[in-house]
């Protein structure tokens, strides 16, 4: 793979990397590699039939020489005349007296003509002996006198490849191949010569030196070199001329139509048609592209009109929405110190909503000038209707406080109010309590909210498991209960909705109270602003990463009597 993008290549190295180029390299590959593989199963055949070739030669020169033989004279006499000389191994063996006869004369000439019309190396009259596995020569026509074997003058041979003489069923041809140190590969075909009784006699054997072989597979491997260099070479250029044809160019007009695309829609025109206007007749998948590229055109046209009117509508929402937040948090207190002439309690809190408004809220007010009202409250769902739910909880809640009703009043008259008109089936949990100033006395009731958390003086953070009561809008005529505290000087109160315990992290592990009480235990004496960073540092700690999933809202009140 090449190291540049295309985009970065000049253009010698664009037409290197191309479909063609690598169409036409492919191809020559492929075409060498079954070529090769052609070469090596065709030159197997080749050198097998042209072996079998020469071997059927010879085998019917031998054959022919031994029928003429057995008209035209007995090789018998002779033979067994050479062979008594061979056995008795005498020095003194009188071969002149051998090759003056006339029947070594005769037969000498008829295998000298057989030799001389043939591509036999050599054509001879031997006899084999079993006592010694030689191979004994009776006439031989060479006329090299250093290559010639006179009658008595033998050669080792292989008893188990005399077999194939010897047993001949006059059928098969027999031959042996072996290699000699003086002439090579060689291979040896004949025919037995037999008597009346039908014993062997002597044979008439013939060798073919098989670097005639050789040479034809040369010959045939340049011939096939060539034929395959040729062929491979036109293949190539056919195949490499119809890729550009029907692949390469269509593809090129395709990226060319896609630059003009794009460019177009950088300077802004969407008016323009660039795959349209292609006329790509393949037939194949490059057409089917082609056409599926000027669909997306179309599309991608009207897809870009409706997202400018998507993106215009999201744009209005997300200013609505942040005015909403806005509007949202300006209803909930946040100017702190929020009592400064107030030195009997201080109190602080804070809300993190999941989405851009939420469903959280909390307040604190004087009812008159000994009593303050605390509020923390969560209704159900998030965003836009939460929010707008809240509200409307928020200011009943309100103000039937600032009528001078108990907690248990208060919950029990906006359950009756929300209930009258709750076509959404919301719900909200409260928990309300109103502190007498002057004597510390807290009466609280909850509907279904999370447990308070108290701190006596000189103490520590523990939660108290007050009883709760349904949850305001789940259900009319429902009556709550309160119940009271006695809150001494330097107490303090904590209340929180469901975000804070069930933060959740990755691995879907929630916060929990145990959690929650550590970290308001972490610096319990310290001021109200730094209790709930400490909560929330210690929920960021643990979700980390993890998306927040519901507001967090939290209020600390500390009384000082």
């Amino acid at each position: 793979m090449p190291e540049k993008s295309v985009r970065e290549m000049n253009e010698l190295e664009r037409k290197h990397y191309s479909l063609a180029a690598r169409t036409f390299h492919a191809t020559v590959m492929t075409a060498v590699v079954l070529g090769l593989v052609a070469l090596v199963i065709g030159l197997g055949l080749y050198t097998y039939a042209l072996t079998n070739q020469y071997i059927a030669e010879a085998f019917q020169c031998s054959r022919s020489a031994v029928a003429i033989l057995e008209k035209v004279v007995d090789v018998q006499p002779l033979a067994n005349d050479v062979m008594t000389a061979y056995r008795s191994q005498s020095e003194e063996t009188d071969i002149d007296g051998f090759t003056k006869r006339e029947d070594y004369l005769l037969i000498r000439s008829v295998l000298e003509d057989f030799g001389n019309s043939s591509n036999m190396d050599a054509i001879y009259l031997a006899m084999y002996d079993r006592d010694t596995s030689a191979m004994v020569y009776l006439v031989d026509p060479d006329e090299n006198p250093e290559t010639q074997m006179l009658p008595t003058e033998w050669d080792a041979v292989s008893t188990d490849g005399m077999e194939h003489f010897l047993s001949w069923n006059g059928e098969e041809m027999p031959y042996e191949i072996e290699n000699t140190s003086e002439y090579g590969w060689l291979c040896t075909t004949g025919v037995p010569i037999r008597d009346d009784s039908g014993e062997i006699t002597a044979f008439v054997l013939a060798d073919i030196a098989l670097y005639n072989v050789a040479d034809g597979m040369k010959k045939f491997l340049i011939q096939y070199t060539i034929a395959l260099s040729v062929a491979t070479m036109l293949i190539g250029y056919l195949l490499t001329r119809r890729m550009k044809k029907n692949l390469v160019k269509p593809i090129n007009e395709i990226a060319l139509a896609a630059q003009e695309y794009v460019k177009a829609r950088q300077e802004g025109r969407l008016d323009t048609e660039h795959f349209s206007m292609l006329n790509i007749r393949t037939g194949d998948e490059v057409e089917n592209l082609s056409l599926v590229m000027a669909d997306m055109e179309h599309d991608l046209s009207a897809y870009m009109e409706n997202l400018t009117k998507v993106t215009a509508e999201k744009e209005r929402i997300s200013t609505e929405l942040n005015m909403a937040a806005q509007i949202q948090e300006g209803m909930l207190p946040n100017i702190y110190p929020a009592f400064p002439d107030r030195p009997e309690f201080d109190i602080y809190a804070t809300m993190n909503p999941a989405k851009e408004v939420g469903g959280d809220f909390y307040d604190f007010f004087l009812v008159d000038d000994d009593h303050l009202c605390i509020i923390m409250a969560d209704v159900s769902g998030k965003g836009v209707p939460a929010a707008l739910f809240m509200m409307a909880s928020k200011i009943i809640l309100a103000n039937n406080a600032m009528m001078g009703k108990s907690p248990a009043e208060i919950l029990t008259d906006t359950n009756t109010a929300i209930c009258s008109n709750n076509k959404m089936q919301m719900f909200v949990t409260v928990w309300l309590g109103i502190l007498e100033i002057s004597t510390g006395k807290l009466t609280a009731a909850n509907a279904g909210h999370e447990y308070p958390v108290l701190k006596h003086p000189n103490g520590r953070f523990e939660l108290f498991r007050d009883k709760h009561g349904f949850v305001i809008g789940g259900m009319s005529g429902l009556k709550y209960k309160e119940y009271e505290l006695l809150l001494k000087p330097g107490a303090k109160l904590f209340v929180y909705t469901d975000g804070v315990p069930e933060a959740t992290n990755a691995k879907k592990e929630m916060f929990g109270i145990e959690r929650m009480l550590t970290a308001l235990n972490k610096n319990p004496d310290a001021a109200m602003v730094q209790i709930l960073e400490n909560v929330h540092k210690s929920v960021d700690e643990f979700v980390k990463d993890a998306e927040q999933f519901d507001d967090l809202t939290m209020l600390c009140m500390e009384y000082k009597g």
